[in-house]
């Protein structure tokens, strides 16, 4: 038995994607661990292998899940997301009143005794995309009718609006993924086009009132942030904003086509969040515009797979759920790269299983996990087809 033999029985699933995993933890490591050194030794005493112990530890934790989800079917998922979904909208209520702050944002809910936080949004997300795919895979004989579009936009307009007030990028990725997913399962244009034109009427008036709005007495809510980071990118006014993408610029700008090499960036020590936030310029400072085309290019491999996988699956919820999930972590990423290079205001969103994360990484390894199942389910689906003799 071969090598390859070997590693397909193993790792069931489409190998290609599997690949894209292991690539993109393997940047990531390298990311984190350089990225860190300045949080290391102004936190733990310059102790530059805590993050990336850390990081790894996350990264394992993540990949044991992804494994374990990879071999369940993913028709198991179907069922889940109906319990699932309400507990991730439970958690985000709970998330805005007794939530800790983490970069000036209550995002997370701590674990009474581990130590370490939650971030309810990636769960909630991972949940919302299952929950559609199911909905929508349920109701293809009377997809068209309003009442189908209207319950499933209530449940969307409720989680993305439990995320907005402390993750505005966050929910705007979220509502974005689900419209996708609204489109592909052939929701009535209309009601779609409705959806968008008041989407961007909505996001107009949200830009022309924090523009305008006095923000001094609103020092503890995110809405001096957001108009900031909006007065930023627009018009250029030196903010803390304009600091951020100034030095992303740098590093951006001096990685050249090959980079510093690995451990070598210096703008880690003038960027805020650079294992997170801003991860993508170290990588190109560090290993050039060949490393962010690398990390840019396999999260296009991804969508490529993705949409194999769509062709191939005889079930519209297996369809919608691979497609939907790898759309969610493809669009945050691209997000992120634009961000870095400075054609995006900044935003927070980070590279999934890329960037520095406990909760992200280990829902975003799930919800590789899950696109595996379905691989893994198409596959074997087709194996049997095929050993099957006619009479």
């Amino acid at each position: 038995m071969n090598f390859s033999t070997r590693f397909s029985r193993i790792f069931r699933g489409d190998p290609w994607i599997w690949a894209i995993v292991i690539i993109l933890s393997l940047i990531g490591i390298l990311a984190v661990y350089s990225a860190t050194v300045t949080l290391a030794f102004s936190k733990h005493g310059g102790n530059t292998e805590f993050y990336f112990l850390r990081h790894t530890g996350f990264l394992l934790i993540g990949l044991f899940f992804l494994y374990l989800c990879h071999l369940v079917n993913y028709l198991y998922f179907s069922r889940l997301s109906q319990l699932f979904i309400w507990i991730s909208i439970g958690l985000l209520v709970i998330t805005l009143f007794v939530g800790s702050e983490i970069n000036n944002a209550t995002r997370v809910l701590p674990i009474p005794g581990l130590g370490i936080t939650f971030q309810t949004s990636d769960m909630a997300k991972l949940f919302l995309i299952m929950y559609i795919a199911r909905y929508l895979s349920k109701n293809q004989e009377e997809i068209n009718s309003f009442k189908v579009f209207r319950n499933i936009l209530l449940v969307i307009l409720l989680v993305v609006a439990l995320i907005a007030p402390e993750n505005l990028s966050t929910s705007l990725v979220v509502f974005t993924t689900c419209c996708m997913l609204l489109f592909i399962g052939r929701i009535n244009l209309k009601y779609l086009g409705l959806l968008a034109g008041a989407g961007a009427v909505l996001i107009g008036l949200m830009v022309i009132i924090l523009l305008n709005i006095n923000t001094e007495n609103m020092s503890n809510t995110r809405i001096p942030t957001w108009k900031k980071r909006i007065e930023t990118f627009f018009q250029k006014d030196g903010g803390e904003g304009s600091y951020q993408q100034l030095q992303s610029k740098i590093a951006v700008a001096t990685g050249g086509v090959f980079g510093k090499g690995p451990g070598n960036s210096t703008q880690r020590a003038y960027l805020p969040h650079p294992y997170s936030d801003f991860i993508y310029a170290i990588i190109i400072e560090e290993y050039g515009w060949f490393g962010g085309a690398l990390v840019a290019c396999l999260f296009l491999l991804l969508i490529y797979r993705c949409m194999k996988i769509v062709v191939d699956s005889p079930k519209a919820f297996g369809a919608l759920l691979a497609l939907g999930l790898c759309f969610s972590m493809s669009f945050q990423a691209f997000v992120n790269m634009g961000v870095a290079v400075g054609i995006l205001p900044v935003t927070g969103l980070t590279i999934p299983l890329v960037s520095m994360g406990g909760t992200s990484i280990v829902f975003n390894s799930i919800a590789f996990g899950v696109i595996l199942s379905v691989s893994r389910t198409i596959q074997e689906n087709k194996i049997k087809e095929q050993q099957i003799v006619p009479a």
